[in-house]
């Protein structure tokens, strides 16, 4: 723990929780703003608008005051375990938590050995952060609309009048940054599980390179592709929970004071048809507006394609490696939750069965053969931009039946299953609002392995485009 000099006031200003999460680190820090004072308007946010939204599986007001005391305790005798002491955060639930059951997105409670922390949530408990809860997701993580079938959906709050998708798998997680009554939110990502939710909900996400994070402790979906995630409220939000929770880094503060003022001289590669056709509702648009505005401010674009895209979504159409992993996880650790599995699940994990190990190993192969080719068109691109999701969110109601759903979900996922099956790592923040005032996301896809200069990328189109809050304003359903 380091030592600081700390000047005790537990006064708050109002709204505390519109602040960057380095102010409020700082505020903590330094005693102009206390942890259970955070916890405490975290907490009304989600009474006031939680029983609507539905982001979390396991609401936990009482676990996060006891939280937020250890951090203020800490902090009266001048200790600092960590940036994120005191700082609100919510886990999606197939996380191992102490004292939390997990579920997953089942009916009913795993055994206990999904309970055990990992190194993401250890590192989270050693910095004493305000722990919010475990937030709703798709079952078993598989599957993009946020349907759930056992525990409803959570709600996107950006329309106030119809039932729409937040986005999946962690459905929940997004929204609990929406609401209010989380800063930063922990999810995973197999084919789009962080950056999907994060777009259609109009916050930011990061998919880092597969095993730059543990999955340990983490219930699996697909050990080939899975990741653990963050979504935040912005970029520079998302930075800081990354820098802080990353093994190779540790310092937010540094890692945001290197990141450039502008984008001038970063290559950004545009023109792949693969990404950019068939957009809904404008949402092509705004992000070519987007990216103009970046060229303006000295971005160079390049006209570059990624084939491999159109080739590693093929194997995705052709089922992938997701669902043969996922039902051979579930056939040796839980062969009692297979009776209970969501309808809309059962025909892929069905199909699973009779996939032949030859053609299994030849999905995977094919895939390896396509990433490193991919990660070779990096050579004279730092990031390639596409918008984060083609489709505008769906309601709920409009979406009946195995065939149709699995259509929505492969429609939804199209821009973002090739980073998982390429290696590569990326981000989403928000850009505008399409046609029907929904959230448009832009999507940054850099080479696997450059997770920090992408992040820092990230960081500076923000400081160019605007925040989330400047850029859409506050969701509809979380007006006060």
């Amino acid at each position: 723990m380091v030592q600081v000099n700390n000047r005790r006031d537990s006064s708050i200003m109002p709204d505390a929780l519109s602040l960057p999460i380095a102010d409020l680190a700082l505020r903590l820090r330094d005693g102009r703003l206390t942890a259970r004072a955070l916890a405490e308007e975290a907490i009304a946010n989600h009474e006031r608008h939680g029983k609507d939204l539905l982001a979390y599986s396991r609401w936990a007001p009482e676990h996060a005051r006891k939280c937020a005391d250890a951090a203020d305790a800490a902090f009266a005798v001048g200790a600092v375990a960590g940036p994120l002491q005191g700082i609100p955060v919510s886990v999606k639930d197939l996380f191992g938590v102490a004292g939390f059951a997990t579920f997953a997105g089942s009916p009913k409670r795993l055994p206990s050995k999904f309970e055990t922390e990992g190194p993401v949530i250890a590192n989270l408990r050693r910095q004493l952060a305000t722990l919010m809860g475990k937030t709703h997701m798709v079952e078993f993580a598989f599957g993009g609309t946020g349907h759930n079938a056992h525990h409803g959906a959570p709600r996107n709050p950006w329309d106030a009048g119809k039932h729409r998708s937040p986005g999946g798998s962690s459905s929940g997680a997004g929204v609990s940054l929406a609401e209010g009554s989380a800063l930063l939110a922990l999810g995973s990502d197999t084919a789009a599980s962080v950056r999907l939710p994060a777009a259609m909900t109009g916050n930011a996400g990061l998919k880092f390179t597969k095993d730059r994070w543990s999955c340990e402790g983490v219930v699996p979906l697909s050990h080939t592709f899975d990741t653990p995630g963050i979504l935040a409220r912005s970029s520079a939000d998302a930075a800081f929970g990354f820098a802080t929770l990353d093994p190779r880094l540790g310092d937010p503060f540094g890692f945001l004071d290197r990141v450039p003022a502008s984008v001038g001289g970063v290559r950004i590669g545009v023109a792949d048809p693969f990404f950019w056709d068939d957009c809904e509702n404008g949402i092509d648009e705004v992000v070519r507006d987007a990216v103009t505005s970046l060229a303006r401010d000295g971005a160079a674009l390049v006209d570059s394609r990624l084939p491999e895209a159109q080739e590693a979504f093929a194997v995705f159409a052709e089922g992938g490696v997701s669902a043969i992993e996922l039902r051979a996880f579930l056939d040796r650790e839980l062969p009692d939750w297979l009776v209970t599995i969501d309808p809309v699940n059962v025909p892929a994990l069905k199909n699973a069965e009779s996939l032949t190990a030859r053609e299994y190993l030849a999905r995977r192969l094919r895939l390896l053969d396509a990433a490193r080719r991919a990660a070779a068109r990096f050579a004279e691109i730092d990031v390639i931009a596409t918008p984060t999701v083609r489709l505008s969110p769906h309601v709920f109601a409009e979406e009946t039946g195995p065939e149709k759903f699995w259509a929505r979900n492969r429609g939804i996922v199209h821009n973002l299953v090739p980073v998982n099956f390429l290696g590569l790592c990326a981000a989403t923040l928000p850009v505008g609002l399409d046609r029907l005032g929904l959230p448009v996301g832009l999507q940054l896809i850099a080479r696997g392995g450059d997770d920090e200069r992408l992040v820092a990328i990230a960081c500076a189109v923000e400081r160019v485009l605007g925040t989330p809050r400047e850029l859409l304003g506050t969701p509809p359903m979380c007006r006060r």
